[in-house]
């Protein structure tokens, strides 16, 4: 599948959080720079960690377990940030005890594989590996790269090398050619020349006759032979010019494939590259970035169906998908011609791709062990997505589901698969939260979970009797884990730690390996039988400094809306001593992402910002950080709120939480300031000029300056495209309201930073500066910065400033 880029600013999250789940290949964390953990924590007066303390590397707070998988040998592994360095080792737990696994080791404990029984077949390094009974084979080994192993049904195991599918026979060895697609003409392998002169010649020149017939019969030798020899490697299928491979999938039987292509256009212009003014040679180096959504132009892909016997290729029938050739966006084209804009004409059909879930590795591409197909699509315009089956012999889709939404359907919460007995089963928002269906090919849906919260992460049983998932049931903040029994439909919550949880089912199905954390803690490892039990803590990073530390804990509280009956959940974090009569600054921080949760009971993955949270409280302020309308977790009509409006139902909730801290926690709302970094600086940028009475003063991190310079897969979503609907754009890209501003602003971009490009803090800054806002606001760079930052001097002096700020004009 293709790669969907990273949603705006869980760049920065991924980057700075202990992460956790099971890694399709497991491969090493990426590198951090260099450092030295200080040798005594640094406190102030009160005993609380300094502002250099807190933006010094996390590895002073925790050293936590990331990725964790269960290995063939039915042990618990996961990677560990190596003390006092930017490598990442391998760790498993021996006795109690924590354990590095050797580097010469590492090949034998790979997660990501596939299972058959007891044997697990799994890619490292490019090559192919088989583990039975504890003992691992390798299968390849060249300088090609093996990938996507499956076992067939006949005990092969088939793998991708390139543009070509190979299987190899375990028990010999054997490795042979399945099937290779080229992305070009096939080659005409005999030309017999036509028309007048071209007859006349074969008349007349016996040689030229000769050598035609002699040509002939020899293609035809190479078909018969190839026909007459099963061991023969097969022809290539080609695709035609001027395409590209994004999937490859064979079914079980190894009698077919599905081939996903898509036109080789161009995924970047000349034009998308920034500057790196502090280049090795200490000249600007010129960095290649992506496009821009202005730029961007639909792709569709093309689904080829191949029967490997009889070489007969099918293109699957995209028109039968229902709403296919109907414009979603006809009232939003005719919204904003009515305005005066210029729009793109619809243009049917609509392009389709697969979809692309940014949570999961499966493919969208899903095979029955009876050799049924089903895939899952999804319209470019964001709209639709469809659960098909496929005719193997006419290509022909029957729709099993489709999901629409005027706004967008969501990237995530898009599992599925089949059950042995050919139902397929899949993940729906369609009751307005993420919920599991079950639905047999001719008949009705069966919603197997309900209820006011998201199903995550869903796991089949190998028996498929059950299912286990991740939810948010018992309170919106609190993640734990569920098993569900299909025929029943009881579900057992096999968790009661009340924080944030995400699980790893080991294969043999009797362990679940729990990563939990809570607000003070930082994610660590627990065991849980499946059978069930109180769960034990396997590992122990926090370090005493960090633990010990005297952190302000936030309370969570729900906020009333005054745009809906759904209240607005918010940490509140209150200096120590609070005392209702008084008259307190407040701070409000906006998370980034947009669609991220953060106000729940687990480890924040603002860790920095919950430190720097609780050091305000003991300079004597009020702290509030919301999950404004987008966040994740509050079901589809919460997500999808902020459509063709980013920045207006936010700033509202932004407002509700402000007047709710003043009237509950004695704030002064002519003290109020906030901050924030990507989607969190976007706000930052909207409330100071959308409402600009609400904060005194705002710092706006790596910010949004204008929707139509971020990225397409993500801003299309939720604006449409700027060619469809400028108005969107308009009204939700901070750099059209600059002119409000009134208070204190404070754009801190990162100079490197590849997501949020520099060029739309400059832009914004020009703006201003040509809007005569010279006493409003002020800038600072950070040359050697992405999105997120890297070096602790550059943490520092960012919340530095953002302190100095709140001092300055809050106090």
């Amino acid at each position: 599948m293709r790669k969907a880029l990273i949603p705006l600013a869980l760049s920065v999250v991924l980057a700075a959080c202990a992460t956790t789940g099971q890694s399709a290949q497991t491969p090493a964390p990426a590198a951090k720079p260099d450092y030295q953990v200080p040798a005594a924590p640094q406190v102030d007066a009160s005993g609380h960690p300094t502002l250099a303390q807190i933006m010094a590397d996390p590895q002073w707070i925790a050293r936590s377990p990331q990725q964790p998988f269960v290995g063939a040998d039915g042990k618990i592994y996961f990677w560990q940030q190596r003390e006092n360095s930017s490598l990442y080792d391998l760790m498993t737990l021996n006795g109690g005890q924590l354990q590095k696994v050797a580097d010469k080791d590492r090949y034998q404990h790979v997660a990501g594989g596939v299972w058959s029984g007891d044997r697990y077949a799994y890619s490292f390094e490019g090559n192919l590996y088989l583990e039975r009974s504890g003992q691992v084979r390798q299968l390849t080994g060249s300088s090609d790269s093996d990938s996507n192993p499956q076992f067939l049904n006949d005990g092969r195991i088939a793998f991708q090398r390139g543009q070509a599918l190979y299987s190899v026979e375990p028990d010999t060895g054997l490795v042979r050619l399945l099937a290779q697609v080229e992305m070009k003409k096939a080659p005409e392998k005999y030309y017999e020349p036509k028309g007048y002169l071209a007859t006349e010649q074969r008349k007349l020149i016996k040689w030229v006759a000769k050598k035609q017939d002699q040509k002939k019969a020899q293609v035809l030798e190479e078909e018969q032979l190839q026909a007459a020899t099963p061991d023969a490697n097969p022809q290539p299928f080609y695709l035609g010019e001027g395409r590209r491979l994004v999937e490859l999938s064979l079914s079980k039987d190894g009698e077919h494939l599905v081939v996903v292509t898509e036109a080789d256009q161009k995924e970047r212009e000349d034009k998308d590259v920034m500057p790196n003014y502090l280049g090795n040679g200490g000249e600007i180096e010129v960095r290649e970035v992506r496009q821009r959504v202005a730029d961007w132009k639909p792709n569709p892909q093309a689904f080829t169906l191949i029967d490997l016997k009889s070489r007969k290729q099918t293109e699957l029938k995209l028109a039968d998908l229902p709403g296919i050739n109907t414009d979603p966006l006809a009232k939003v084209r005719e919204e904003n011609r009515k305005a005066g804009y210029k729009v793109d004409d619809f243009k049917g059909p609509r392009a389709v791709h697969l979809i692309e879930d940014w949570s999961w590795n499966q493919s969208a591409i899903q095979w029955s062990d009876s050799g049924k197909l089903a895939l899952m699509l999804e319209a470019e315009d964001n709209k639709d997505r469809w659960l098909v089956t496929a005719d193997l012999t006419s290509g022909k889709l029957s729709t099993q589901n489709r999901l629409h939404d005027d706004a967008w359907v969501n990237y995530q919460f898009n599992d599925f698969g089949w059950l042995k007995n050919d139902s397929l089963w899949y993940q729906s928002e369609e009751s307005g939260y993420s919920h599991l269906y079950l639905k047999t090919l001719n008949g009705k849906a069966r919603q197997l979970t309900h209820g006011a919260w998201e199903v995550n992460a869903p796991v089949l049983s190998k028996d498929q009797k059950s299912f286990y998932f991740k939810a948010n049931v018992k309170h919106p903040g609190i993640y734990e884990i569920y098993k569900l029994d299909i025929d029943s439909g009881k579900q057992t919550a096999l968790t009661d730690l009340n924080g944030m949880t995400d699980f790893v089912l080991s294969p043999d199905e009797k362990t679940l390996v729990l990563t939990h954390s809570k607000v003070l803690n930082p994610p660590e490892l627990y065991s849980l039988s499946t059978a069930g039990g109180e769960p034990k803590q396997l590992t122990h990073t926090v370090s005493d400094a960090f633990a010990k530390a005297p952190w302000t804990a936030p309370k969570i509280v729900a906020v009333p809306s005054t745009h809906g009956d759904q209240p607005i959940y918010a940490k509140i974090y209150l200096p120590k001593g609070f005392d209702p009569a008084k008259h307190y600054p407040a701070v409000v921080f906006n998370h980034g992402a947009g669609y991220l949760h953060e106000v729940h009971m687990g480890w924040s993955d603002y860790f920095r910002e919950f430190m720097f949270n609780s050091l305000l409280t003991t300079k004597g302020y009020v702290v509030m950080d919301m999950d404004y309308r987008a966040s994740e977790g509050y079901g589809r009509d919460w997500r999808t709120a902020i459509y063709r409006q980013m920045g207006t139902p936010e700033v509202q909730d932004l407002q509700d939480g402000v007047n709710y801290i003043a009237s509950h926690y004695g704030v002064d709302k002519s003290r109020v300031g906030t901050y924030g970094g990507s989607y969190g600086g976007f706000l930052t940028f909207m409330s100071l000029y959308t409402a600009p009475d609400l904060f005194k003063a705002g710092a706006a991190l790596r910010p949004v300056a204008d929707w139509a310079n971020y990225n397409a897969p993500y801003t299309s979503n939720i604006l449409n495209l700027p060619g469809n609907d400028p108005i969107a754009y308009h009204r939700s890209s901070p750099i059209y309201h600059a002119q409000n501003l009134k208070s204190q602003l404070l754009i801190m971009s990162g100079i490197l930073d590849d997501n949020v490009f520099f060029q739309d803090s400059v832009r914004m800054v020009q703006h201003l500066i040509e809007l005569h806002k010279t006493n409003n606001f002020s800038m600072a760079p950070y040359p050697v910065e992405h999105h997120g930052f890297r070096e602790p001097s550059s943490w520092l002096d960012e919340y530095q400033r953002i302190l100095n700020l709140m001092e300055a004009n809050l106090k």
